[in-house]
Parts: structure tokens; C-alpha cells; sequence
């Protein structure tokens, strides 16, 4: 129970078994680890100055998302921000998301040691937090605290200090808004395996370290698609880029693999938004330098999606810059 009467060590000792999910949270809702972690020290903070609100009548955890949530809508307010409008290339399958996760310039892939295990994988994929950020703020908050928080409409009208119906008004466009940004397969894909992701991995890293184009074929789905943050994967152009088909994606990447003198690659397999994940270095005068995050989708033991994020986010998951 919060009292106005505790101190600061009882406080945060009663609030800090909540830091993990409340950072999960803020997550979904920005798509920025860095700016979750800076909100839920927010969150805290306001927390500890409004302790003598908390009249009891909810949990604490309760009363921290609702602190939490109206945290992140006032950064939002704040810096308000849109999501780049790209033309969809004609190399994309038109069966698949019109924007990859890569076109939301401010989106960081999450080490799996930040989220908890009961969490369902679906809701910190990268391709749920990208179309998330396509939602009005008020629309995000309400898809979170009723379709995956699980909170009733009038517990999430009381804490945006609204109503049960405004609530369920906003909730109807939030998943329609959604369903027009997700893959359209996307619930037709089933989870592999842990030995499948892995053989999966196994089998990608040999195949690009060697530059082996038969077993880069093998691995890549017929319909791959993958996508690059500006500066990510040495793709240096101003806007984030994304191609589709098994062709397209192999004549891509022939410059880099074939070039007249060959980059020499380091791959480090990681954990992603419950996903595999790859950290790729290349050789440059005597050292290994980070080179862009990989992130993989595999379908069925083969890879469907390579979302490259720059070499900044290697530091969330503890990973050096060279080696």
C-alpha cells in the first residue's frame, strides 16, 4: 500500500517489482527503448510526488500504468511525431505490410532480457510496435490498455479521463487503423520452434558469412522481404529503404557479398522482441566494427524478413562496438 507517510527506500521498494513491465509498456506506446526508460523514471517520479492521491481503490500496478500511460500521451503532446509518407516500391509483395518497421525512423528493436517471459510475443513484435505508432495517441492508449493490457472500458475511461463509450469509439478505430497496418498473413504464420529458429540462424549466418548465393536462396523465403534504417547495415541514404522477392533481395545484396575485395563479416546471434536477432560487424583495419542490427522473422524454418537498425541500438544489448 503507498502512503504519503513512507519514505523513499519503502517506495521504491514497493514500486520496483513493477519497473519491467511498466518499461514494456512505455515501449509498446513510443517504440523507443530509450524514451520508455526515461518515461517510466517519469512515471516514478510523478508517482512519488502524487503519493498522497492514491486513495487504494485500485493496485499499485494499476495506479502506476495509469500514471505511466498519461505520461507518455503528455511526451507525445509534447513532441508530436508522424510517421514518414514513402512511396511503396514496386519490388514489395502486395500481400505484405506496406511499411516495414524500419520506415518508423525513431522505432529500436528490445533485448529479450528487458521483457518478461509471460509476455505474449505478438504485442513487442516489431511489426505490432510499427503499426502502433500509425494510431493517434489517444487511439494507442486505448488499444493498449484494452487489447493487451486487458483492462475493462471503464477502467480505461477512468485513467484518460474519459468515457466507457468514448473509450469503446476510439477502440473500434484503433483495431481497424491496426489491421490496415499489420501483414495480412501475419496470423497465418506460425511461431517456429526454438530449434527451428536456430537451425534457421545457424543456417543464414553460414550462408551470408561465406557469401554463398545457393545458400542464401535456400534459407530466404520466395516472398523475403527486408528493410534498412537510414545509416543502418552501410545503407546511408536519407530515407529508410525496403525491397521484396527472393531476386530482388539477392541482386540487392550481390555488391556487398561480390565485391571486387570482399567484405569480411562477424554475425553474433542475439534475442529480439521475442525473435532472433544477428549482429553484424565487419573487418575494418584489423578490428570487427558494428555494422547495423539484424533482425529475422522465420516462417516455417526459413527467413521471411531481415529488418536492419543501426549500430547505435547495439548498446541496449550489450554488445561492443568493435571487437
Amino acid at each position: 500500500m503507498v502512503t504519503d507517510t513512507m519514505d523513499e527506500t519503502e517506495f521504491a521498494e514497493l514500486t520496483e517489482q513493477h519497473r519491467r513491465e511498466l518499461r514494456v509498456h512505455c515501449y509498446r506506446f513510443l517504440g523507443s527503448l530509450d524514451e520508455a526508460e526515461d518515461l517510466v523514471q517519469e512515471t516514478l517520479l510523478r508517482a512519488w510526488r502524487g503519493r498522497d492521491q492514491y486513495a487504494g481503490r485500485a493496485s499499485v500496478r494499476a495506479w502506476l500504468y495509469k500514471i505511466a500511460t498519461n505520461a507518455c500521451l503528455d511526451f507525445l503532446d509534447r513532441t508530436p511525431r508522424v510517421v514518414p509518407s514513402v512511396d511503396l516500391p514496386v519490388a514489395m509483395e502486395s500481400h505484405l505490410a506496406p511499411r516495414p518497421a524500419a520506415a518508423v525512423p525513431w522505432l529500436q528493436p528490445c533485448p529479450d532480457d528487458l521483457l518478461d517471459a509471460a509476455i505474449a510475443r505478438e504485442t513487442v513484435e516489431l511489426a505490432f510496435l510499427a503499426a502502433v505508432q500509425h494510431l493517434s495517441p489517444r487511439q494507442r492508449a486505448v488499444l493498449i490498455l484494452r487489447d493487451v493490457v486487458g483492462w475493462s472500458a471503464k477502467e480505461t475511461a477512468t485513467a484518460l479521463g474519459t468515457t466507457p463509450a468514448s473509450v469503446n469509439s476510439s477502440l473500434q478505430r484503433a483495431r481497424a487503423e491496426l489491421k490496415e497496418q499489420l501483414p495480412s498473413r501475419r496470423t497465418e504464420w506460425r511461431v517456429p520452434s526454438s530449434s527451428e529458429e536456430r537451425e534457421a540462424v545457424a543456417r543464414y549466418i553460414a550462408a551470408i558469412t561465406s557469401a554463398d548465393d545457393k545458400a542464401i536462396a535456400a534459407v530466404l523465403r520466395d516472398d523475403v522481404r527486408c528493410s534498412h534504417q537510414p545509416g543502418a547495415g552501410g545503407y546511408d541514404g536519407p530515407e529508410p529503404t525496403w525491397y521484396g522477392g527472393l531476386a530482388t533481395v539477392l541482386a540487392a545484396w550481390a555488391p556487398v557479398l561480390h565485391a571486387a575485395e570482399p567484405m569480411e563479416l562477424r554475425m553474433v546471434p542475439v534475442r529480439a522482441n521475442g525473435g532472433p536477432a544477428v549482429a553484424t560487424y565487419v573487418r575494418h583495419d584489423g578490428r570487427f566494427h558494428a555494422l547495423g542490427l539484424n533482425t529475422l522473422l522465420v516462417v516455417d524454418g526459413r527467413v521471411a524478413e531481415v529488418t536492419t537498425f543501426v549500430p547505435a541500438v547495439f548498446a541496449s544489448f550489450g554488445l561492443a562496438m568493435t571487437c
